[in-house]
C-alpha cells in the first residue's frame, strides 16, 4: 500500500496540473497495509485501512475525505427517503438544559450514558443523545388539528457516554444520526406515519446494500407502546435476535417469546418438605444431588434491586432472567443484583439457599412458565437446606406475573411451532410509537372539534456512521472493501499507468467526459507502482476501475474492471462512457435489500 504523504501539486512536464479535476495525488488518503490490533470487526479494519477514518480517543473518530464523502453519501439517501414520505428538515440544537430533561423524566433514567455540564454560570446541561424533548418542545406551537399531520427531521451530531466504545463506528460516543418525529391527532394518524417510516427504512437498507429486517424490541427509556429494531446479521454485531426460518417471526431477545413444552407435573405434597443438601450452591449441584430435582424442576430465586426496593425474582432453574424484561415489566429506572449482605439481611441465607416459600414482606415477581408449576424444589433460606413438593400458586405470594425468561434457541417459534434460532445482528435503525408521554409532559395540544388532545408522537432513529460501517460489514471481501454504488466515495477510479503525456492525457480525457455524464470519477495520477494502484483501488472499494495503459491506448481499448464480481473486459475508447453510465445504472437497480 502507498504510506508516503501525497504530493499536493503534481509537476508534469513543467506545468502544474490542473486543480480542477478530482486526482488522487492531491487527495489525503492514508492507506495502511494493516489494520490496528484493536480493529477486530471487518468494518473497523477497513475503514482505517483504507484511509477512511482515523480514532481521535475511545468512541470519537475523525471522518478523513473518502469517509466523509461516504457518510455524506449515506446522509443523502436517509434524507431523499424521509423527505420522501413529507419530512421537513430541522437543525436543533445539540446542548440541552437539564430542566427539559427533569421535566420528562429521562434526566434520571438515562442515567451515565449522558454527558453532562455546567456552563460559567453554573447552570446544568447536557449534550443531547436524542432530541424527544426538544421537537416536543417546539410542537407545542401548533395549536390545530388542521396542521397535523407533521413529519419533522434532522441529521444532527448526538453524544452518548457508552462504557464500552467499540468496533469503530458502530460504537461510538459521538456521531450523526437523523432522527425524525411525527405528529398526529390520532393513534390511527401514528399508524400512517410508522408505516411510512418502516417503509422509508427498508429502501434505505436496500440502497445502501444492508440486508435489514424488522424485529420486535422494547421501547425501553424511550417509553411508548411499540417499536421495531431493525437488524442486518453480523458476527461484529453485539444484539441476539430470536429468529423463525419458517414464518419470519423475529424479535430482539429483549422481547422475544417462544413456546415451552408442556410440563405434567405430579401432585405436590400438602406442604413444602424442607430438606438437607449440604454443599448444594447451584442448580446443576441440586440435579447432581441424590434427592434433589431437574433444573426445569427448580425455582431459581433471584434478589434483586429495583429503584432501592429489594425484590425477589422467580424464574425456572433452567431459564436465564432478561433484565430489560424486567425493566419493562416493572417500570423500574435502576435494577441490580442484590449484594450478599442485602440478600442475607433480607432473607436470612445467602445465594443458593434461597427462594420465596412464605415470603410475605417482600414483593415477589415471578416468570409466566411457572404459572400453574407444582412439585417444584427451590431454597428454604436456611443455609444448606430446600424445600420439595412446593405448588407455585399455593406457596409463593406472587404480586406480579410477567414475561422475564430469555428465549433460548431451539425453543418452540410462538406462532408456528418451529425451532428458533439466535442470531448475532448490527442494530442499524429503530422506529417508536411515543403516544402522547412528551406532549403530555410538554404542553403539545392541539384543538379539535372534540376539544383539546394533546399531539400523538412517534420517533424514528438512524445512525448514519452506523450504516456506513454496516454497509462495509455487508460488503467486503479479503481484498477490501466492495461499495454499493450509492455509497461508493467515487463511482469509478481511472488508474493511469504512466504519467507522461500520452497515457495522462487520455486518461484527463476520459475523465472530463465521464464527469460530463455525470459519473463521480477519481483520477489515480500517483507516481506508484502499478500493483499499488490496483491493491488500493479493491481496498477503497470503488465499483468501476478504468485502466489507461500504452497497450490499451495502442489498441483504442480501456480495461474496465468491476470491483463486486472482478468481471474484466477491455471496452474501446469511444464507448467507455456509454458502458460506464450503463453499468453503473445496473449496479444501482439489482441492490441486495
Amino acid at each position: 500500500m502507498d504510506t508516503s504523504p501525497p504530493a499536493i501539486i503534481p509537476s508534469l512536464g513543467g506545468a502544474v496540473a490542473s486543480l480542477g479535476a478530482m486526482r488522487w495525488s492531491n487527495l489525503f488518503v492514508p492507506t495502511l497495509r494493516d489494520a490496528p490490533n484493536d480493529a477486530v470487526a471487518p468494518s473497523h479494519a477497513l475503514l482505517i485501512r483504507a484511509g477512511f477514518i482515523r480514532q481521535l480517543h475511545a468512541g470519537h473518530y475523525s471522518m478523513l475525505p473518502l469517509g466523509w464523502r461516504a457518510h455524506q453519501k449515506v446522509a443523502q439517501i436517509v434524507r431523499e427517503e424521509v423527505e420522501a414520505i413529507g419530512a421537513q428538515e430541522f437543525l436543533l440544537p445539540t446542548m440541552h438544559p437539564a430542566e427539559i430533561w427533569q421535566q420528562s423524566g429521562r434526566w434520571d433514567t438515562m442515567g451515565e450514558i449522558m454527558f453532562r455540564l455546567e456552563d460559567r454560570r453554573g447552570n446544568a446541561t447536557a449534550l443531547g443523545i436524542t432530541h424527544e424533548e426538544i421537537f416536543a418542545t417546539v410542537a407545542t406551537e401548533l395549536s390545530s388539528y388542521k396542521q397535523l399531520p407533521q413529519i419533522w427531521y434532522q441529521i444532527q451530531t448526538k453524544f452518548r457516554d457508552e462504557a464500552r466504545p467499540k468496533s469503530g463506528l458502530l460504537r461510538v460516543r459521538e456521531f450523526h444520526m437523523k432522527d425524525s418525529y411525527s405528529f398526529d391527532v390520532d393513534q390511527a394518524g401514528l399508524d400512517a406515519a410508522f408505516d411510512a417510516h418502516d417503509a422509508a427504512y427498508r429502501r434505505i437498507f436496500a440502497r445502501l446494500g444492508i440486508p435489514a429486517f424488522g424485529v420486535q424490541a422494547s421501547s425501553g427509556a424511550m417509553g411508548g407502546n411499540d417499536s421495531v429494531e431493525f437488524m442486518t446479521p453480523s458476527d461484529a454485531g453485539e444484539d441476539d435476535v430470536i429468529r423463525c426460518a419458517s414464518c419470519g417471526y423475529a424479535a430482539n431477545i429483549e422481547r422475544a417469546t417462544s413456546t415451552l413444552p408442556a410440563i405434567d407435573d405430579p401432585a405436590p405434597a400438602d406442604a413444602p418438605e424442607k430438606f438437607a443438601t449440604p454443599g448444594v450452591l447451584t442448580i446443576a449441584a441440586l440435579e447432581a444431588f441424590e434427592g434433589g430435582a431437574a433444573a426445569d424442576r427448580q425455582l431459581k430465586t433471584l434478589v434483586m434491586v429495583l429503584d432501592g426496593a429489594i425484590t425477589l425474582v422467580v424464574v425456572r432453574g433452567d431459564h436465564q432472567l432478561n433484565t430489560q424484561k424486567l425493566i419493562d415489566a416493572t417500570g423500574a429506572i435502576e435494577v441490580r443484583p442484590a449484594e450478599r449482605e442485602e440478600t442475607f439481611a433480607a432473607l436470612g441465607a445467602n445465594p443458593g439457599s434461597l427462594g420465596a416459600v412464605d415470603v410475605t414482606d417482600l414483593p415477589v415477581i415471578a416468570d409466566l412458565a411457572l404459572e400453574g408449576r407444582t412439585s417444584m424444589t427451590t431454597g428454604a433460606n436456611e443455609d444448606g437446606f430446600h424445600y420439595r413438593s412446593v405448588d407455585v400458586d399455593r406457596d409463593l405470594s406472587v404480586g406480579q406475573w410477567a414475561d422475564l425468561r430469555e428465549v433460548s434457541a431451539g425453543e418452540a417459534c410462538p406462532n408456528c411451532g418451529t425451532e428458533l434460532d439466535v442470531v448475532r445482528c448490527i442494530e442499524v435503525g429503530h422506529i417508536f410509537k411515543l403516544g402522547t408521554k412528551y406532549a403530555e409532559t410538554f404542553g403539545a395540544t392541539v384543538s379539535t372539534p372534540d376539544g383539546e388532545v394533546p399531539i400523538v408522537m412517534g420517533s424514528y432513529g438512524i445512525g448514519i456512521g452506523r450504516n456506513l460501517a454496516a454497509t462495509v460489514e455487508a460488503n467486503h471481501d479479503e481484498n477490501g472493501i466492495v461499495w454499493p454504488v450509492e455509497v461508493a466515495p467515487f463511482e469509478v477510479v481511472i488508474t493511469a499507468m504512466r504519467l507522461d503525456e500520452a497515457t495522462l492525457g487520455p486518461a484527463e480525457h476520459l475523465y472530463d467526459e465521464l464527469k460530463a455524464a455525470g459519473v463521480d470519477a477519481l483520477l489515480d495520477d500517483r507516481d506508484a507502482r502499478a500493483g499499488v494502484k490496483f491493491a488500493d483501488a479493491e481496498l477503497v472499494g470503488f465499483p468501476i476501475r478504468l485502466t489507461v495503459g500504452p497497450r490499451g491506448l495502442e489498441n483504442g481499448i480501456v480495461e474496465m474492471v468491476e470491483r463486486a464480481d472482478g468481471d474484466k473486459r477491455d471496452v474501446p475508447l469511444g464507448e467507455v462512457v456509454a458502458t460506464v453510465t450503463s453499468r453503473l445504472a445496473a449496479l444501482r437497480a439489482t441492490m441486495p435489500g
